[in-house]
């Protein structure tokens, strides 16, 4: 889904480079409440393995190209605010070292991975667990349907971008037809992908997911009473 340089106009370009910009800042003050010190080395891994994933990619046409996004993966265990930053980095990262999307359409590639990706994803990750039984195991599943539909919520949002300001002489039929079709098989892959990883952090530990915290804490809340010893009664030895 990187975004090359001079695929959308100048003034749609600045304005998701804005919309990007607002993001971060705010994700940079947000991301405080989402990590601790138990946490924080998450979001280094959550990186390295997203930017691990998006190394493998394929084209889809019109200039594009497909890969996993991982936003809904970052949302789920360490957070909307601080996986949009992990995929904001990663994507700086690819654009100035590896030729992976424009420098231009940097603001792009992060509206569309890093906001829709990260916050569609997470959003019907919530939804999902509303729907599901109240448990721990209900987090993967909840996960991979995140990931499932962020996928192609984010190609809804480049298509729309396309009509707005795309620059290359492509019907817009086309555009969509190729973006949706595509990523609709990616988010399947996704979805594997995101519900594998994230199950298997929540067997482990459940208390680093971010996603699963309030699982976490009802848990402990309903272990603790029965883990207590009846207080003794007067003339009894406790």
């Amino acid at each position: 889904m990187h975004v090359p340089d001079g695929f959308l106009d100048a003034p749609t370009s600045v304005a998701t480079g804005v919309v990007a910009a607002a993001g971060i800042a705010v994700a940079l003050r947000k991301a405080r409440g989402e990590l601790d010190d138990r946490t924080a080395p998450m979001a280094g891994l959550v990186a390295a393995f997203v930017f691990a994933g998006q190394m493998i990619n394929f084209p889809v046409g019109a200039g594009t190209s497909g890969h996993l996004l991982g936003g809904a993966l970052a949302a789920v265990l360490v957070g909307p605010w601080t996986g949009m930053l992990c995929l904001s980095v990663v994507l700086l990262v690819q654009a100035l070292f590896m030729a992976d999307g424009g420098i231009t359409a940097l603001g792009t590639n992060i509206t569309l991975m890093g906001v829709v990706g990260c916050f569609v994803g997470y959003a019907v990750f919530r939804l999902a667990l509303l729907v599901l039984p109240r448990r721990l195991g209900s987090v993967a599943p909840a996960a991979a349907v995140g990931a499932l539909v962020s996928v192609p919520a984010a190609a809804t949002v480049f298509t729309l971008l396309f009509v707005i300001g795309g620059n290359a002489p492509i019907d817009t039929g086309a555009v969509l037809t190729a973006m949706l079709g595509w990523h609709v098989v990616i988010g399947v892959g996704e979805a594997v992908v995101t519900g594998l990883v994230v199950g298997s952090v929540v067997a482990v530990r459940p208390d680093l997911v971010h996603g699963a915290q309030r699982l976490v804490q009802a848990r402990t809340l309903e272990v603790r009473p029965s883990g207590l010893a009846a207080p003794a009664r007067a003339g009894e030895v406790a």
